[in-house]
């Protein structure tokens, strides 16, 4: 698969590297897991099968070989030489057809899984790109022009489709460890006021910021520690801050919360300059909806090698 023009951010990611961070060494990997599996899914393969994530903007390619593909996520205006297609549909292309993605119409990042998978080689266990060290994915950074990324097989499968799990700006948390230092008015507040998403969020973590900021009863003092995606910062200006996928591995802000595994993806697709609102859920209903997201995978799997 050839990139013809690429005015996107794009990497190549999997589910990420687990078992690494006491060594300092971020997880990485899709923003939005439940999107990219139900992609995999839908198109035969193993759920953690690498596949291309787009963020915004435009990104053109040329199928070098005949293979099957789906996107998912984001919901992209898209077209198979003129022919617009659809998302969650599982999709044929000939060798020399291009793919050409102008623009999502909903939602942040997109999958583009292709059966059989990306051609590159996993460090650390993991296929995902960590641009910030050099390596894993397609050449340790983001893909570019002129780039030609190898498929492993190639395939042609019946066309079918699946719906997208639907998106929503209420998203779901349980308690964190530092939730009761902070006041009974910030703890109220937190779940009360919409908070705005701020432009300067990335991959690494979602920056928030609400009318009135939370405040601590009393100064906290905390070693580093360690942190993981979906945790909730709140620095000392009293504005919360998701870590994401790029998260770092310690840091020393009292976390008021965590994003449900669930909500995650969700999150994720929620734009810059967009609010949301959170909603306290105890742990038995985060186990409880991580389940239902699984079942949701299922599904499409059992749906997609009957046909």
């Amino acid at each position: 698969m050839k990139v013809l023009a690429c005015n996107a951010l794009a990497s190549i990611q999997d589910l990420g590297r687990f078992s690494y961070r006491s060594m300092g060494v971020g997880r990485n990997g899709v923003m939005d897991r439940w999107a990219f599996e139900a992609g995999n899914a839908l198109i035969k393969n193993s759920l953690n099968e690498p596949t291309l994530e787009i963020t915004l903007g435009s990104l053109t390619l040329e199928f070098t070989e005949d293979t099957a593909f789906c996107i998912t996520g984001a919901l992209y205006e898209a077209y198979l030489d003129d022919k617009r297609i659809a998302c969650y549909w599982r999709i044929n292309a000939k060798a020399g057809q291009t793919l050409k993605l102008v623009r999502p119409l909903k939602g942040m990042y997109s999958y583009l899984c292709v059966h059989g998978g990306f051609d590159v080689k996993p460090i650390l266990n993991s296929s995902s790109t960590n641009d910030k060290a050099d390596f894993g994915g397609f050449k340790g950074r983001l893909i570019q022009e002129n780039d030609t990324i190898n498929i492993k097989t190639s395939a042609h499968l019946p066309v079918i489709g699946v719906a997208a799990i639907a998106d929503t700006n209420i998203i779901r948390v349980v308690k964190n460890s530092e939730y009761d230092c902070f006041i009974s008015d910030s703890q109220k507040l937190f779940f009360e006021q919409s908070w705005k998403i701020e432009t300067s969020s990335n991959r690494m973590g979602y920056r928030f910021k609400g009318e009135k900021p939370l405040e601590l009863g009393a100064p906290l003092q905390m070693s580093s520690h360690g942190v993981d995606i979906g945790m909730i910062q709140v620095p000392p200006q009293g504005q919360p801050i998701v870590l994401m996928a790029d998260a770092q591995t310690t840091g020393g802000y009292p976390k008021i919360a965590s994003v449900i595994d669930a909500d995650i993806g969700l999150l994720a697709q929620i734009r810059y300059g967009k609010e949301c609102q959170f909603q306290l859920v105890t742990i038995e209903d985060a186990l409880e909806q991580r389940q239902q997201r699984q079942r949701y995978i299922a599904r499409i799997k059992e749906y997609a090698h009957e046909n």
